[in-house]
């Protein structure tokens, strides 16, 4: 018989504990009947706002709504081609291809997981031409490279200040895929000061899943930028392109974030640092458990210019299957972030990518795993997961 169980993720228990603030939205909106835009989107937007260190916030109805509105919003359309990493959820290219433009890949760095910014250099250099207008062009797609999409994996951003560099030297838009950060933290050299997830590109986009550092009761995300014209493109998308009600400028979509979800995220947004701060100090306790049971695994590196938020502990090991399989034995879930990237996945095999071009996305999908990470973590769930796993890890070839 099972001892104890270990959750890959705990939704419950936050949930208990705010019970009855989350139920007193719930009751304001229905004695308002204010359900859709209102105070309670306001309010949430200007508080998220704050967060980020940006100047403006739009709520939307879910991350890849917030991905989508701030590619269009940026210009960037059918005629272009926009670069991230093949190792994300698909909504980051969903995103691109809904927007009409077209993903290219650049692998990523073994370390982080992120985009790896001298990959992006290569690309840029020898895989694309300058025309006389200055514009870059693929020379796979024959497309404008318009932008670039860094992923914050796992609850860790990406190394921005390359990323931006190569961005500013080639006129490209950046949007920073945050879904995964809320919260995470970067030290840039170039400024000498720290800057929050989603404040370093000219928008970033959030996903409020529940299962996110920052999540709603259901489906929600957020555009943040400090660019004025970005935050005006975006509300008219996301609300069927009204400026004004029944004057549409634009064919939009219907992307807003609703009240209810607006109310209950203010709610959890005053406990996110407490909540991330939970995160870190299992994270620790996961490093220093590996340590002492000296289990040969890859674990989770976090940059010196770094402040990672760890909505994922990923880690590394060649028999992913079996130790996953040991994990289950005892009762402990496990999540694999993820098993098939992009560029092997269905929807994009005709761009013809091929696994030697992008080698480290496509090795490490087959040794990641995602272990129990959520702020009610106790230390002695955290000592039976790296226990089992120490008694049946294989060594990552170095």
């Amino acid at each position: 018989m099972i001892a104890e169980t270990v959750p890959f993720l705990d939704l419950m228990t936050p949930h208990r504990q705010l019970e009855e603030e989350l139920l007193e939205v719930v009751r304001r909106a229905i004695r308002s009947a204010s359900f859709i835009g209102g105070f309670a989107v306001t309010e949430f937007e200007e508080s998220f706002a704050r967060c980020c260190g940006t100047r403006y916030c739009i709520g939307v109805g879910s991350g890849t709504d917030a991905l989508r509105f701030a590619i269009i919003a940026a210009g960037i359309g059918s005629c272009d081609t926009v670069v991230t990493v093949p190792n994300t959820f698909i909504a980051t290219t969903e995103a691109i291809s809904q927007a009409g433009a077209s993903p290219e890949f650049v692998d990523i760095d073994e370390s982080t997981y992120n985009m790896d910014p001298e990959k992006l250099r290569i690309f840029l250099e020898e895989q694309c031409v300058e025309q006389g207008s200055g514009n870059l062009i693929s020379r796979r797609s024959g497309k404008r490279i318009a932008g670039i999409i860094p992923v914050h994996l796992y609850g860790q951003m990406a190394d921005m200040d390359p990323i931006l560099e190569l961005a500013e030297k080639y006129r490209l838009v950046v949007i920073e895929d945050a879904c995964q950060a809320h919260g995470a933290k970067y030290f840039s050299r170039k400024h000498n000061k720290w800057f929050n997830a989603g404040s370093m590109g000219r928008s970033a986009a959030f996903s409020f899943y529940p299962g996110k550092n920052l999540g709603a009761c259901g489906e929600a995300g957020a555009v943040v930028t400090n660019d004025e014209e970005v935050m005006a493109a975006t509300r008219i998308l996301r609300d069927h392109g009204q400026s004004q009600k029944y004057y549409h400028d634009v064919e939009g979509y219907n992307g807003r974030l609703d009240a209810i979800q607006a109310g209950m995220l203010a709610v959890k947004l005053e406990y996110l640092e407490q909540w991330n701060a939970s995160r870190r100090r299992a994270a620790q306790h996961y490093n220093e458990l590996f340590a002492s049971y000296g289990t040969e695994v890859v674990l989770p590196s976090e940059k010196t210019w770094s402040k990672a938020v760890h909505h994922l502990y990923v880690i590394r090991t060649c028999d992913r299957d079996g130790v996953r399989a040991a994990l289950k034995g005892e009762g402990i879930d496990t999540g694999i972030h993820y098993p098939v990237p992009l560029h092997q996945q269905r929807p994009y095999l005709h761009l013809g990518y091929r696994n030697e071009e992008l080698p480290i996305a496509t090795l490490v999908a087959t040794q990641i795993l995602s272990l129990p990470m959520f702020p009610s973590l106790r230390p002695a769930q955290q000592e039976l997961v790296v226990s089992t796993i120490s008694k049946v890890a294989s060594p990552v070839p170095g």
